[in-house]
């Protein structure tokens, strides 16, 4: 059985619909949200808790009524948060009014350093590391979260190669519901420990996260009342991801930025901002500016940018072999829309090494003071080597994302930094080792 909910439709018997529990759902529970429309061939079913077309079994994602009014004004009378933006999120008007961890609007920092050391006149990083947990999954996890809610799911729940984890499990925590997790055992142990201190179910699976989420996506059949973020209910969950293009726009003065770099695991990040920066034009919010999209993955996961390096439409899985693991998705559900919009507007998706990843890593923090996990390094490096192959414009103004705290993946460069030197507790010692 799914949930399904005609959002603002009465019924014939004028009896409210339902969600899985039986619980009323509330007319405008999705605010502007009219929809759930299939990606592959268009045709459009109820809103509720569905992720696969029943005409195509293609991906569903929301959509929105075409006469949604929204305004620059309306938005920065908002919250500062994720919720300034409900106006263009499934999810309902008093949303900010609920207990959750209300990320968003994390800093966008000048990388002036940074540029000059790579020749970018104009770079900017969006950084995530903010967040409640550290990471823009909490942006993702906020909506599934306002969806479960409304669905009237009791459970939240996700596979997950950390990130996720820590917020799904968070996020449960503060509107005090139960929170199942799944992971594979070979997470890094900050990120199990980071889940696990919240006190829900946290489940280590003997396997890659494709074997993770497969296994989620039978449980989610057979628990009606769950709500896994990134199955059952990943249509709302995706449409958290365009806070980022829309934050960056905004903190911009209301701009688009000339080109972009932005981390593939699903590839759900990156189509979201294509589809966040499309929203703000169809709204007047910015003008139509063009903008190029670039995508990064570890060489050890991939798929996409093997796709797009030899010229394919279909994706084709891989097993995972990265320090990346945030990034380690070896089947991503949606790489073929990833290569749609970085052709479509002129981009590419480049990978990178562990060893070039960790030198990322380094140059942000030493060029910016930004410690990024594993994810911000494949990014950086990203960022260097398209900028030495000539295909990123270093005169046109760019925004590179990170989107995870380096203190998560502290695995990943405990090899290759470290004390200076180590001293006795004297002057002489510190002046003989040449440290003054």
């Amino acid at each position: 059985m799914s949930a399904v909910l005609q959002s603002g439709t009465p019924t014939d018997d004028t009896d409210p619909l339902r969600g899985p529990t039986g619980r009323a759902v509330r007319s405008g529970a999705f605010g502007n949200a009219v929809a759930l429309s299939c990606r592959a061939c268009g045709a459009r079913q109820p809103l509720g808790a569905e992720f696969a077309c029943q005409e195509c079994f293609g991906p569903l994602e929301v959509a929105y009524a075409p006469d949604a009014q929204v305004t620059r004004a309306q938005i920065e009378a908002g919250p500062q948060t994720i919720w300034r933006y409900q106006p263009l999120l499934p999810v309902p008007a008093d949303v900010a009014g609920l207990p959750g961890t209300d990320p968003g609007m994390t800093r966008l920092v000048r990388a002036h350093r940074l540029g000059r050391e790579l020749g970018i006149k104009k770079l900017w990083v969006k950084d995530d590391s903010g967040n409640p947990t550290h990471s823009f999954k909490d942006r993702v996890v906020a909506v599934a979260l306002a969806a479960a809610r409304e669905l009237g799911f009791t459970v939240l729940a996700c596979p997950s190669t950390g990130n996720l984890a820590n917020a799904v499990a968070a996020a449960a925590a503060r509107a005090g519901i139960r929170s199942v997790v799944l992971i594979p055992q070979d997470l890094e142990r900050p990120k199990v420990l980071a889940t696990a201190v919240y006190g829900g179910t946290l489940v280590a699976v003997d396997g890659t996260y494709d074997d993770v989420n497969r296994l989620a996506t039978e449980i989610a059949a057979e628990h009606e009342d769950w709500a896994f973020v990134n199955v059952n209910v990943r249509p709302y969950y995706a449409e958290g991801s365009k806070t980022l293009g829309f934050e960056v726009a905004e903190q911009l003065g209301w701009r688009l930025p000339r080109q972009v770099v932005v981390p593939v695991a699903s590839g759900s990040q990156l189509t979201k901002i294509d589809k966040g920066f499309g929203e703000l034009v169809r709204h007047g919010l910015v003008d139509d500016t063009p903008y190029t999209i670039f995508g990064a993955q570890a060489a050890g996961c991939s798929p996409v940018a093997a796709a797009f390096r030899d010229g394919h439409d279909v994706v084709r899985p891989v097993r995972p072999d990265t320090i990346a693991k945030s990034l380690a998705i070896g089947n991503p559900a949606d790489g073929p829309y990833v290569l749609d919009s970085v052709r479509r507007t002129g981009g590419a998706v480049e990978s990178v090494t562990d060893d070039e990843i960790r030198a990322g890593i380094a140059l942000l923090s030493r060029t910016e003071g930004i410690f990024a996990e594993t994810a911000g390094g494949v990014t950086v490096a990203t960022l260097k080597k398209l900028v030495e192959a000539g295909r990123l414009d270093p005169e046109a103004e760019t925004v590179v994302f990170n989107t995870g705290d380096g203190l998560k993946t502290l695995d990943a460069i405990a090899g290759e930094v470290g004390p200076t030197a180590t001293i006795a507790s004297s002057y002489d010692a510190f002046e003989a080792a040449g440290l003054g």
